[in-house]
Formats: C-alpha cells, structure tokens, sequence
C-alpha cells in the first residue's frame, strides 16, 4: 500500500494503473488472515532468506554489511521519493528501471515500484542483500540490476567465491561433518546451515559491479559511469579489481585483505581463510531515524517502521534521567510506548545502532580521503593591490573518477574564506543559502535574486543538461525533459543514438577529475574591494575540501512526492548538510610569490548524524 503522502501526490492516471493492480489481488486479501500472513512470510523467507538468518553464522559479515550503503539501499527515504518522482513524471514508463537494482528481491517477489517500504517485505527492504550477490548463478554482465535470484530456503547452495568442482566447499564439508557442531540438513530439525557453497569466480571480478555501478537508461542516456571509468583506468591495466580496494582491510586501497574465519557455526570458528569486507563505505550516510538503519533483527522485533518513528529518541526517551523526570510529570506517551522497560530496550538498541553507525562514518572518511586530494597553493599576488591565489585539487586514486556513480548528485566542492590580520572576512567561495545549497544556478535563493551567483564556486558537481521544445538546453535537477505533451515518457530516439554520439533530449556536463589528473580553482580579491573594505594585510586563507551526498536542491525537486517515516523536506535537507564531511583543510598565510606545499590537515568525521542528540549514557 502507498502511504498518504505519497498517494496523495501521484497523478491520476497512475493511481487507476495501480488501482488495478490492487482489484485483481482483491480476492486474495478478502481471504482470512489469522494464519496467512505468517505461512506467507515463512514461504517468502525459504525462497529468499533474510540477512539477519545469515547473521548467525557470519555476524562479522553482517555487522559491516548492516550499516552499508548496500542494506541502505532500499531504506533510504531520498531514494524512495527520487524513484516515484521519476515514475510519475514519465507516467509509469520508467517502471522498476532504477528500484531494481535498491531492492532486487522486492523486485523478483513483484512488488509494487510505488510502495511504502513499510508495506514490502521485511527482505525486500534489506536492499543489496546477502542473496543478492550470493543467490546469483549464472554472470549476467551488463544488464542494469536485472539479477534472476535463485529462490530457494537456506540449506540450498549459496555462490561464492570458493568452492570445488563437485560445489562442495572442504570448509563446509567438515562443519556438517563434526558432531559436537550439531547442525542440521534440509529435511531434518537443529541448525541449519548451507550444505553446499558453489564457486562463481565472477562474484571476484568488476564485471559484477558494473552490472549495477554503470547505468544506462533505455534512451542511451549514461546515468553512471564508475565502472566505464574503472575500465580505462591505471588500476585495471595493473589487475586491480573493484573488491581489491572496496572489500579489502584498507578503505579505499588496494592494501590486502584481512584472514580470519568466515563463520562461527554453533559457537565454533570455522578454519582462517581470506576475508571480504562488506562495509562498501562510500559517499552515502544515512539520514533517517538510528532504530530504522543500521538494520537490526532486534529492532524489527521490538516495533514496527511507524512505531519508531513515534519514539523521540532525540527527546532523551529511555535515558534515565529523562524517564525519572518523565514519572515526576506524569508525562504521556504514544500507546507503544507506554511501557518504562520498552522504551529503555529502544533506547540500548539504538545506542548500539549509533555505535555501528559511528564506526562506518570513520571509514567513510577514510573512503573520500583515498580518492581526494587537496595539494598546493600557489600565490600570485597577496598586498595592497590584490589577492590572487590558486589550490589544487586531485584525484588521489587510480580506479576511477572522482566523484564517480551518481556523480550529478555527489557535492564535492572548496569553501575558501579569506581574512586580513584583524579576522576580517575579505573574501567568501563555497558559502551555503540558508537552504544549504551552494549559491549556484540551482539555489532556489540565486534563482530568485536574493543572493548572488558564486562567480569562483569550484564543485565537482556533474550537471544534467535537458533539451527545451525549440531546441536550447537548460540545467535540471532531474533528467527529464519539460514537455508540450500533458503526459511526458521516456520517448525512444527517432535515430541510432550512435550517430549523435549521446542521447539527443538530455545529457550530462561531466565534471569530475580522472584519475592521474588534477584541477587549480583561481580565487581574487581586487585592491579596490580590500580598499573599499578597509583591509589591512597581512591576509590568511582558510581552505577545506567538503563532500555532501546530494545538494538540497534534490529535496525541493521531489518534495511534491512527501517522503518515508513521517519527514519534512526541511528535516531531511538540515540532516544531508549536517552529515556533510571535511576531507582536508589548509590554512595559509598569503604573502606575494609563495607556494604552499605543506600536507593538508586531515578531516575528521562527521559523526552518526542520526545520533548527534542522544544522550549515550547507556551505551556499551
């Protein structure tokens, strides 16, 4: 079902579409239910086991998987709106052409591309799930997310990367063999475990990835391009995979990976062997509510999507010093929560959840800082007749670009303030609208003339450019053209695309650095502006080099959809430029003639943004 708000926004002719839907199902849900439900889950779950079943003999993988990118895929409450956003304004053309690669077990269960997460089933929602990587038999390629899922209960065969010719794995062999393990087969009761891991040498080679991490819509349109840029890259001459640097022990290098075992079965390790990490840190923080992600079995158990959101985590609920306050004042609360000891349950796990949380933002860094780089300065000029200074930035990785994937979204950009001696502000580049854009054409304060354009704004924001009715182009958040027709769709090329090189209706200004290249942002000062400010040298600048997920502007564009867990378009866009990261920061005296050539100052994490408020007393 769809919530409210986002039923409330779609157009007409998509709710009759899946109006339907909902008739032809109709006589299904009028059939009892007091044990359907559960039967339903528990057939569901054989066929497409959950990651939380996988945590209890890999609880190393699934602690660095629970708070990724990938188990966020699917719950992310941007991405949830984004994608109705995209399907509503191409009238239901675009179909699942983005949510199958968030959530390829909702799709192979024929979920609705529109509906609320809290309404999919409790796997769907999990994302870039284990069996999405681990249940793929045959190595499709290149083919946009399609993944055929192999539906089948956990003791059935998983792929991975080892394994033998008869797809038995030693490893495996031996666990089921030892008695004093106690694991149980298909057909009998106990513990049980995969009896067999097939080997699928693809699951170790690029290939895979890019079968998600490089998008191309149905018009040719190049949406991503990270593994189109891995595969001209220095690293991939030289053998180096995606896994070598994204699942190795150093983020963001090809450092090695770490040993140890694979699995704990019944509280015995299994033998030492080579170990993936499967963080995937990167670009992307979650934004929503701590019970809600990192995903955690315990919280699902404990309430549901709706109810979390009700629990005012941020209030201080479960703290005891906010409950003996709350007893003295009689205070209420929703009926869930009512309960003392339920509220101080939620209030361990999410303390716990902001732990995980913490930990993955250190590695984001980490990330970030390996692909970007902030090197010198260079002085020109810096005295009563001018300030004229230039800073490099690089790529510091041989993989790809940087940014690279949804790189028309990814705010990777300098803040340059600089001051004379008494602190006086001079000179401002890469300041934010109070909606926390940067000032550029897609500031909604720089549109309406409140603020000026940042004339030495330095982003490497990509842009989407789309084609008007007379021909012109023009900057769009989303690449969708404006249209004359009342219902616009994703109109296929009159002409071989390979004739023009590029889709004809829209494409992308690329701006990222690629690798073993580099760019130097110019900033001025004229002696005129210093006079006029009463400016005295000598000058300091300070320089930091800032990555965002997505720019506020996103939010507006899509706001008319409502969004997931009960949020505003303002909560959400505070939170996106509250989890904002700086990478490297220099500060510099400015003086006539002078390179700067000292490293810059590493950043430091931003912090679980979600849990910014809560009081951590209680933590372990």
């Amino acid at each position: 079902m769809l919530t409210t708000s986002f039923r409330a926004a779609l157009p007409t002719a998509l709710l009759v579409l899946l109006a339907s839907v909902a008739v032809a199902t109709a006589a299904e849900d009028a059939e009892p239910k007091s044990g359907r439900a559960a039967h339903l889950a528990l057939l569901e779950e054989g066929a497409f086991p959950s990651a939380s079943t996988c945590r209890t003999c890999h609880p190393n993988h699934f602690r660095e998987w629970s708070a990724s990118p990938h188990a966020y895929a699917q719950m992310s409450v941007v991405f949830q709106t984004m994608h109705s956003a995209v399907v509503t304004l191409t009238n239901g053309t675009n179909g699942d052409f983005c949510i199958r690669c968030h959530t390829p077990v909702g799709m192979n269960l024929g979920e609705s591309p529109v509906m609320s997460n809290e309404d999919r089933h409790p796997t769907s929602r999990e994302g870039i799930t284990c069996i999405s990587c681990h249940r793929v038999a045959e190595n499709y390629q290149r083919i946009s997310g399609r993944f055929p899922l192999v539906e089948a209960p956990l003791c059935e065969p998983v792929y991975g990367p080892s394994g033998n010719e008869e797809g038995l794995n030693e490893e495996v062999a031996r666990v089921l063999a030892d008695p004093s393990i106690r694991v149980a087969g298909c057909d009998e009761p106990g513990r049980t475990i995969h009896e067999t891991s097939e080997q699928r040498v693809f699951l170790t080679e690029s290939g895979f990835c890019g079968a998600c991490h490089d998008v191309r819509l149905v018009n040719g349109f190049r949406l991503e391009d990270a593994f189109s840029e891995y595969k001209t890259s220095p690293a991939a001459k030289n053998g180096v995979s995606c896994q070598d640097c994204h699942m190795g022990k150093v983020p963001g290098v090809n450092g090695g990976y770490d040993e140890g075992p694979a699995a704990v079965v019944g509280g015995v390790p299994t033998k030492s062997r080579k170990l993936t990490n499967h963080m995937f840190a990167g670009p992307d923080y979650s934004i929503i509510h701590p019970a809600l992600f990192p995903s955690n079995p315990k919280a699902a158990k404990l309430a549901t999507i709706s109810e979390w959101v009700e629990f005012d985590y941020e209030g201080g609920w479960g703290d005891d010093d906010f409950e003996e306050k709350a007893a003295e004042e009689d205070k209420e609360f929703p009926a869930v929560w009512r309960s003392v000891g339920k509220r101080k349950r939620a209030r361990a796990l999410i303390d716990k959840n902001c732990d995980v949380l913490d930990s993955v933002e250190e590695v984001r860094l980490q990330v970030l800082q390996a692909g970007f780089g902030l090197g010198d300065v260079k002085v020109d000029e810096a005295g009563d007749d001018g300030i004229s200074f230039k800073v490099r930035v690089y790529n510091a990785t041989d993989g790809h670009g940087v940014p690279t994937g949804f790189d028309a979204e990814r705010i990777i950009f300098l803040s340059v303030k600089v001051r004379d001696k008494n602190g006086k502000q001079v000179f401002v580049s890469g300041d934010r609208d109070p909606n926390g854009d940067l000032r550029d054409l897609h500031s909604l304060y720089v549109h309406n003339g409140e603020l000026p354009l940042d004339p030495y704004l330095f982003s490497l924001q990509s842009k989407f450019l789309t084609r008007n009715i007379r021909g012109t182009e023009r900057e769009q958040v989303l690449p969708i053209n404006y249209s004359p027709d009342p219902l616009p769709f994703l109109r296929p090329e009159p002409r071989p695309t390979s004739l023009y090189g590029r889709p004809r209706g829209a494409r992308k200004h690329k701006q990222v650095i690629l690798p073993g290249d580099d760019r130097w942002p110019n900033y001025e000062v004229s002696g005129r502006e210093l006079r006029k400010l009463g400016a005295e040298g000598p000058y300091t600048a300070e320089i930091e080099l800032i990555a965002q997920m997505i720019p506020p502007n996103l939010i507006d564009a899509i706001k008319v959809m409502g969004f997931e867990y009960n949020m505003s378009a303002r909560e959400i866009a505070d939170n996106v430029v509250a989890g904002a990261q700086v990478l490297w920061r220099h500060e510099v005296t400015l003086q006539d003639g002078q390179d700067v050539t000292a490293d810059p100052e590493p950043g430091r994490p931003a912090g679980a943004l979600q849990c910014r408020n809560v009081a951590r007393k209680g933590a372990n």
